[in-house]
């Protein structure tokens, strides 16, 4: 197995190899620079090399679109700039050794910089050098560094907000696990990305500064060597050394200033789904009125005599033509506008029209099982067109729900009400009001968990899910709240998790016969002959709705459906009373309940009923006679305490009781304790130990 898996990984590593191989290689080659001398058409290979690595640096910072896309960006730096310095070192050992042979001793590529571009004139390329490194050092490098630190310092302040963030889309069921995964990597991989930024600038700034003392160095030990060792005129050494030296620093330096362009593109650069050249032009050149006033202050200057009338008025001619295209464009999507207006006015007249046939069964509007409605200025959190993101979430919990639960809940219809207060909404169950709040939709809701510490400025509310003390704060606040320890969360996050909450309080009634219906036809096409056997044969379609309602009503899932209808088919020949069918259920879908409740290998740590009490309940449950009223208030008491005890603990709020007293204490406390779930010794995995953390009836 073993080989075969090796046999496997072969293309993958053949592949790979190259690019594995590469770092060190570049490293063994800029150590080799530095110690061996090379010669001259190697050097003009080298040089070469470099002048394209900057090239292909510059236009791939230009075409990426996200800043991560080129992450490799820090390590790629430093290794450019050794490069360089190793260049520079190999370059002055050749000028020094061979620079009396005359210009050309340093290779090709140093003598066109040296006469090409300076004209042979080596004060005129001193001062061209000199005015390079001030552009690179005092311009470039400085501003891409400071943008790199002051990145760095917000990227590392704002994270504990995007973690909180995705933390809640998480929540929210707007994402997965590894959706959430990969964003929090990404996070991490930005806060590293300008980190190292910032401390790579200085290597850009460093080689700066060495480029100047190098070719100091040159023309010093030049003239030295040229006068002293090889019998030159110092007139002619100064000539001769200086033209390599400026050559050589030219052809690294001009490099240099590429890569350090392509720094502050990459640090300047605002991250959206454009490259750095589409949001120049697009950015730039959008409105006329800005081109024509542009045009007319060139146009002034052209008029002037003693101007370059020619070059000034062709650009304003220029600049003329590119805003009378512009305009143009905006007069298509104006009349674009007015067009799709009129094809709507006959579907208008055709709606007054029908407004005065005679009513039908069409006018009947039913009852949305589920519903929210918003007042007039949360509109925008609910529309696409103003990136409104209510909507997406909604989705998200209705999916999160249906993988958690087993069935697809129906959907939110989301509608505006002119009778609510602007800024309030209200959630709406089979046309009932069932919960309701107000947002402030330019804000955010900063939520004190209980271990806030400090102040924020804002305006106290409550929350609307589960009433914690609240403040709607502006957003300039945002992080000194994150800081204090307060929650703070966007409104479009606190409609969908007061929704989401209800949604899950109300998990049995949003589930009704069509629901009881779809999730049967979803599992005829995965098992037919076992939905066949039992429906309608069997079981009725009426009392299968009941069995999944009670689980439902309990906070059970009905995912494992296939558990649930081999059980019904078991014992529905013989039992027709859906709460016993119910009980059996539960009884099989112990290992699903207790992981519920109690996740992991722990201990399961319950509340259990004093032996005496649950005899004497026991009784009046068989006997049908009530219970009495003391004994009902004590057991009210005693039970509030345990929860308490229980919440002390971290454990959840279970009740441990025997099977016939399970479904009459659960009906009877989850009235007065909505949190608390009531199983029974059965509905607990055999192979985990139970323990008991209060006794109601007895002592703790």
């Amino acid at each position: 197995m073993a080989n075969i898996a090796t046999k496997l990984r072969l293309p993958n590593m053949k592949e790979t190899q190259w690019q594995v191989l590469a770092g060190p290689v570049l490293i063994m080659t800029i150590l080799a620079m530095m110690i061996l001398p090379l010669p001259t058409f190697v050097l003009d290979l080298l040089f070469t090399f470099n002048i394209v690595l900057s090239i292909m640096i510059l236009l791939v910072a230009m075409f990426t679109q996200n800043t991560l896309e080129f992450s490799a960006f820090p390590t790629v730096l430093l290794f450019s700039t050794l490069l360089r310095l190793a260049l520079n070192v190999a370059s002055t050992r050749v000028i020094l050794m061979h620079g009396h042979t005359g210009s050309a001793a340093a290779g090709q590529v140093v003598e066109a910089f040296g006469h090409f571009l300076v004209g042979g004139n080596f004060a005129i390329g001193i001062i061209v050098f000199v005015i390079l490194i001030i552009i690179n050092f005092m311009v470039i490098t400085k501003g891409a560094g400071r943008i790199a630190e002051v990145g760095a310092r917000f990227t590392l302040d704002g994270m504990p907000g995007k973690q909180m963030a995705i933390d809640a889309d998480l929540n929210a069921g707007l994402i997965g696990e590894e959706e959430a995964k990969r964003r929090r990597k990404e996070v991490t991989q930005e806060a590293d990305f300008y980190g190292s930024m910032d401390g790579a600038s200085k290597f850009v700034r460093g080689d700066a500064i060495a480029g100047l003392m190098i070719m100091a160095i040159n023309i010093i030990g030049g003239l030295v060597i040229g006068v002293m060792q090889h019998d030159m005129s110092a007139g002619m050494a100064g000539e001769t050394y200086t033209l390599l030296t400026i050559g050589d620093g030219l052809v690294a330096q001009i490099p240099g200033l590429v890569i350090s362009t392509a720094a502050g593109v990459v640090v300047t650069r605002v991250v959206n789904d454009q490259d750095v050249g589409e949001q120049m032009v697009g950015q730039l050149f959008t409105s006329p009125r800005v081109i024509v006033l542009s045009a007319g202050v060139i146009g002034l200057l052209g008029l002037i005599p003693g101007m370059p009338n020619f070059v000034f008025l062709l650009f304003t001619v220029t600049l003329l033509a590119i805003a009378w295209w512009l305009r143009g464009k905006e007069a298509e999507k104006k009349t674009a506008g007015p067009s799709r207006a009129g094809a709507e006015d006959p579907a208008m007249a055709e709606a007054e029209a029908a407004q005065v046939n005679e009513a039908t069964w069409s006018d009947v509007m039913m009852e949305d099982v589920l519903g929210l409605e918003v007042g007039y200025r949360l509109i925008p959190m609910v529309d696409h067109e103003q990136q409104g993101q209510l909507l997406t979430r909604v989705r998200g919990i209705r999916k999160k729900f249906a993988q958690q639960m087993g069935f697809l809940p129906p959907a939110v219809h989301i509608r505006d009400n002119l009778d609510l207060l602007p800024t309030r909404y209200r959630i709406l169950l089979k046309g009932v009001e069932i919960g309701n709040g107000e947002i402030q939709p330019d804000r955010w809701m900063a939520i004190n968990p209980g271990c806030a510490e400090g102040e924020v400025p804002g305006t106290p509310c409550a929350e609307p899910t589960f009433g914690l003390p609240a403040l709607w704060i502006d957003e300039v606040h945002r992080e000194l709240a994150q800081t204090l320890g307060y929650t703070v969360v966007d409104p479009s996050s606190v409609v969908a998790t007061h929704l989401n909450h209800l949604i899950a309080t109300h998990t049995d009634e949003l589930f009704g016969r069509q629901e009881a219906q779809q999730l049967l036809d979803q599992l005829t096409k995965q098992s037919p002959k076992l939905v066949e056997d039992l429906i309608p044969a069997v079981i009725s379609l009426t009392t299968l709705h009941k069995v999944l309602q009670n689980l439902l009503s309990e906070r059970v899932p009905i995912r494992d459906m296939r558990t649930i209808i081999d059980t019904l088919a078991e014992f529905a020949t013989s039992q027709s009373d859906a709460d016993e069918l119910t009980a059996r259920v539960r009884a099989r879908l112990s290992r699903a309940i207790t992981q519920q409740w109690f996740p992991g290998e722990e201990d399961v740590q319950v509340i259990g009923l004093d032996l005496s009490l649950e005899q004497l309940l026991v009784q009046a449950t068989q006997s049908g006679s009530a219970i009495e009223p003391g004994i009902a208030e004590n057991l009210m008491k005693q039970t509030e305490q345990a929860l308490l005890h229980q919440e002390g603990l971290g454990a959840p709020p279970v009740l441990l009781v025997n099977p016939a007293l399970r479904l009459m204490l659960s009906r009877y406390l989850r009235r007065l304790f909505p949190q608390m779930a009531v199983l029974s010794s059965q509905e607990i995995n055999t192979q985990r130990n139970v323990r008991m953390t209060w006794m109601i009836g007895g002592k703790a």
